[in-house]
């Protein structure tokens, strides 16, 4: 084996988000399980009662954490084992802007979406 060290510092900004996410990506998860699984049978989901639980806002706001919270931490996952891989120099920097233009726009679009399915824009 080799004895590769990993580029994802313990102790910096991204090593600290990506536990943080991970934990809050547990209770969002089981939140998001428990509501649409067991509350809400899965055959039983449709737009219509989406909308309706998006109007809540306890549920709006644990999904909308929920996803970025999963975004920040899908993309900073992916970044990193690339990172581990030997990604370096230029690609190294074009691969963090285009994970980074992702996530915005996933984001962005996603927050777009549960705005408009809670009603508060039209």
């Amino acid at each position: 084996m080799t004895d590769r060290r990993s580029r994802f510092e313990s102790g910096s900004i991204a090593w600290f988000l990506q536990r943080v996410t991970a934990v809050v990506l547990l209770f969002t998860l089981g939140f998001h399980f428990l509501w649409l699984h067991f509350v809400n049978h899965a055959a039983e989901v449709t737009l219509w009662g989406s909308a309706l639980r998006m109007d809540r806002f306890v549920y709006f706001i644990m999904i909308v954490v929920f996803l970025v919270t999963a975004a920040y931490h899908g993309l900073n996952g992916i970044y990193n084992a690339l990172l581990n891989h030997g990604l370096s120099g230029r690609r190294r920097t074009v691969v963090f802007w285009l994970l980074t233009i992702a996530g915005t726009v996933l984001v962005i679009q996603g927050i777009r979406i549960a705005v408009a399915m809670a009603g508060v824009i039209s």
